[in-house]
């Protein structure tokens, strides 16, 4: 299956530590090589990247590794793929437009015979069955609350509900953003770290590769990385539960 990387920040903080054991997962140390993506929200807009290259090949991955583009919610993906062709337009994240707000999807996992009603405006480019989903949350969100964007409890609760019915078909794994929140639902696999002030140095698993937080933040940043598997040897991780929906805004969890 595939395996996604999420951050949520409270200021404006570049992914590249991250990014760069994370995308070495993408054919090198792991074997998602099927393509890889990764999308920035920066105001109101979106930086979009995504490639069916393996993300150890990829030289558009190669400039995310050394480009420090600084967003507050970012959503990356390198992909197995079990359902669609090894193709662009299947490559994570997805984006589509709610509520006059960019949408960001990637979603790790196999879901079977979903099939969804998609009998709006939100309808797959490709033929992944992550894109189905996606298409269906935003239709059914647009459903029941009509063109008025909600307030966070009850649209959290409205996802909330979602995934339980999608999870239903098999693995639902995923992540979606809209620039002011991070959703993150585990069926099976997927953890978090929330790292402030005390910052400490972090050492990659897969690469060779070490940040001293301390020299590259202030006191009052806080920056929360939610992934499959840990990318760090030397930190702890929270691992999610099954079934269980997380909420991050401003760098940590939702109570």
């Amino acid at each position: 299956m595939c395996q996604l990387l999420g951050m949520n920040c409270n200021v404006p903080t570049d992914i590249v530590f991250s990014f760069t054991g994370f995308a070495t997962r993408g054919g090198r140390t792991d074997v998602h090589n099927d393509g890889w993506g990764i999308a920035f929200f920066e105001g109101a807009g979106v930086r979009h990247f995504v490639d069916h290259q393996a993300a150890v090949e990829s030289p558009v991955a190669d400039l995310i590794r050394r480009y420090p583009i600084k967003s507050k919610n970012v959503i990356a993906h390198i992909r197995k793929a079990t359902q669609g062709r090894v193709a662009l337009e299947n490559c994570h994240p997805f984006v589509r437009e709610l509520w006059g707000r960019y949408f960001v999807f990637a979603h790790n996992g196999d879901l079977k015979d979903f099939n969804p009603e998609l009998n709006g405006p939100y309808q797959p480019v490709g033929t992944t069955d992550s894109e189905a989903a996606f298409c269906y949350i935003l239709q059914e969100l647009r459903r029941r609350f009509d063109d008025a964007l909600p307030m966070l409890p009850q649209l959290t609760a409205a996802i909330a509900e979602l995934t339980k019915e999608i999870s239903q078909y098999g693995t639902f794994n995923m992540m979606l953003s809209d620039g002011s929140a991070l959703f993150a639902h585990c069926s099976t696999n997927l953890h978090y770290i929330v790292r402030q002030h005390p910052f400490a140095e972090a050492s990659l698993c897969d690469e060779d590769v070490k940040v001293n937080f301390s020299e590259v933040t202030t006191p009052n940043d806080r920056v929360a990385i939610i992934v499959t598997e840990p990318l760090t040897t030397n930190e702890t991780w929270t691992a999610f539960k099954s079934g269980e929906l997380k909420v991050f805004i401003d760098g940590a969890p939702l109570a």
